[in-house]
């Protein structure tokens, strides 16, 4: 690998770590039941909040279903921002097949 190759990849590391770092500090949101339940969970999958509209209080079994349909939401998006962010970076094909 040639020097020019390796600022490339150092730069490339640098993005990623950057990208990732991002990732895992913002916060994700997921609601279901059209706002009955929210859930907020950072980057890296850690649940910050659950909040209930305290008239969905009836239906507990109503109410775990869209806590878990939240939850997976805010989940999806952060998958959904980390293929965005990182998709890009990770194609390293451009270094003589060593990677």
């Amino acid at each position: 690998m040639n020097q020019q190759q390796m600022m490339k990849l150092r730069k490339m590391q640098k993005q990623m770590m950057e990208a990732q770092e991002k990732i895992e500090n913002s916060i994700y949101t997921g609601t279901s039941g059209g706002g009955v339940v929210t859930a907020k969970v950072k980057g890296n999958h850690e649940v910050v909040s659950v909040t209930i509209d305290p008239e969905a209080l009836d239906d507990i079994e109503m109410v775990q279903d869209m806590i878990v349909i939240a939850i997976n939401e805010a989940n999806k998006k952060i998958e959904e921002e980390s293929n965005k962010l990182l998709g890009g970076l990770g194609n390293l094909g451009g270094f003589g097949g060593m990677f």
